[in-house]
């Protein structure tokens, strides 16, 4: 059984059921998907070497466009007791990732999120379904400084919303990611569509 499946316990079967296959399946064998990001979006200039630093660590990057072609593979590990993430965003002179590796704190029903590689950040993620979407929140964050975990206080915080769902019509996963801070405002965000050859 997936780590989602397990942290949405019953309202997993709420879920449209192409994310059931999509969730399900993560814990058994790699997911792979492509598709286009309708927009990548940023935030205030400030920001900017936060970004350029974030590129060695595949975390975070400063480019920004629209119909940006991308790519997913969620690889299980561990047994499918972690599952990493690699999203790669194909711009036309280079590729900038924002991966993660995630697992179950099965005791307090969360996703633990550890971003970056090596992690520079982690976050606790509380998955919810709406109307058969999934949604995804950040709670509880750390900075990572090695085998050091610090945690950081809310105002310094980048609080995630994420939001996938499959569309009937065109028959692709819809995702949308926004990540705000309390002080700062939005400092990134991305949405945009993908298909699999794996679930049809």
């Amino acid at each position: 059984m997936s780590i989602y499946k397990k942290v949405l316990g019953k309202q997993f079967y709420n879920l449209h059921p192409m994310l059931q296959k999509r969730y399900e399946m993560m814990g058994e064998q790699t997911f792979k998907a492509r598709g286009v990001m309708k927009t990548i979006k940023g935030g205030p200039r400030i920001l900017l070497p936060i970004m350029k630093l974030g590129i060695r660590r595949k975390l975070l990057f400063p480019e920004q466009g629209e119909e940006i072609p991308f790519t997913i593979v969620n690889t299980p590990r561990e047994q499918g007791h972690q599952i990493h993430w690699e999203r790669a965003f194909l711009f036309s002179n280079q590729t900038r990732y924002f991966n993660a590796l995630m697992s179950l704190d099965s005791r307090r029903q969360v996703i633990e999120d550890y971003l970056g590689e090596p992690p520079l950040l982690y976050s606790d993620l509380v998955f919810e379904v709406v109307d058969g979407a999934l949604t995804i929140k950040s709670s509880k964050q750390h900075l990572v400084l090695g085998k050091i975990e610090v945690p950081l206080p809310k105002w310094f915080q980048g609080q995630a919303t994420v939001t996938e769902q499959f569309n009937d019509r065109t028959k692709q996963f819809e995702i949308s990611v926004r990540v705000r801070n309390s002080i700062i405002g939005q400092l990134f965000a991305y949405e945009g569509a993908f298909t699999s050859d794996e679930l049809t």
